[in-house]
């Protein structure tokens, strides 16, 4: 049974024949390699581990690392953490990850495991973290009504020491997945701000400290989660059908992989099954070569 205190609902599973694929592509932009399938647990929005050698997954509400030389999925354990949804970020300077939890607040905790700790106490708000600063102060998070879905994401900052919740200017529209810029000059979000209609998500971004959203490409696509390498020169999002509504799962999309100096342009697209859970956090590795995104292929 599930707790009472998980706001958010049991955590996804696979459908019948349906399994994870983990791939790993390259900024050349030739084709992407599976590097790891699972049959039983459904394993969502990787981030690179910052010593290049795994990537760190939510999957039944666990923290997971994949261990990329060989191939070996095991668990990270968070003490006193409620089950993940899908949103994590890593502080490698100082060892730690924060994460999205079911009971709408944002936590931390070592990254190779130990006892976590909340970060957000506002009760009546839901939080879904996105981003941290460069230089590990500041979360970047979306907050929502507790229980109201169909409110529009508000872009919020929190100290990662906790404290006051703080509000930045971004436009009126729906909002998510605001990210900072490796310089910390900028959120590079998605929004509904430039949309042609409800659920047209844009990418855009902002100054750190709020202000005039500037869209970064024009398309008839609803596209999300625009993450940026470590060295700032390439973007990878995800882009789903037109008309869509919000990020759901179990769809045709693709991937994008573009120079942040051309977003009109991609290097290359790859199209799979999935969306949600797919590329939601960033995904790039240290040095800036190669990103990883999930497929959820059914009876392929």
């Amino acid at each position: 049974m599930m707790n009472s205190e998980w706001l958010l609902g049991p955590t996804r599973q696979l459908q019948p024949s349906q399994r994870t694929e983990i791939w790993l592509a390259d900024i050349s932009g030739g084709p992407a390699e599976l590097v790891y399938t699972s049959r039983t647990i459904l394993l969502e929005a990787p981030n690179w581990a910052p010593d290049g050698r795994g990537l760190l997954l939510n999957g039944d509400g666990l923290l997971w690392r994949l261990d990329l030389d060989t191939g070996r999925l095991s668990q990270v354990a968070l003490e006193g953490v409620p089950p993940l949804n899908n949103d994590h970020v890593v502080d490698a300077a100082r060892g730690l990850i924060y994460v999205s939890t079911n009971d709408g607040h944002i936590w931390t905790a070592p990254m190779g495991g130990g006892p976590g700790s909340r970060i957000t106490h506002d009760a009546s708000r839901y939080h879904f973290l996105h981003g941290i600063s460069p230089d590990g102060t500041t979360l970047a998070f979306v907050e929502l009504p507790a229980g109201d879905f169909t409110a529009a994401g508000r872009l919020a900052l929190i100290a990662t020491a906790g404290g006051d919740t703080r509000y930045l200017e971004a436009g009126s529209k729906h909002l998510d997945g605001p990210e900072y810029s490796p310089d910390g000059a900028w959120l590079y979000v998605n929004t509904e701000e430039f949309g042609t209609q409800q659920g047209h998500a844009q990418l855009a971004r902002v100054a750190a400290e709020g202000g005039r959203l500037e869209q970064l490409v024009v398309s008839e696509t609803v596209d999300w989660f625009p993450h940026l390498s470590p060295n700032g020169e390439f973007a990878t999002y995800v882009s789903f059908p037109i008309g869509t509504r919000g990020h759901p799962a179990d769809l045709d999309v693709e991937v994008r992989l573009v120079r942040t100096t051309d977003w009109s342009t991609p290097i290359a697209r790859y199209p799979l099954f999935g969306g949600q859970g797919t590329i939601n956090v960033n995904s790039w590795s240290p040095d800036s070569r190669r990103f990883a995104f999930v497929a959820y292929p059914i009876n392929a």
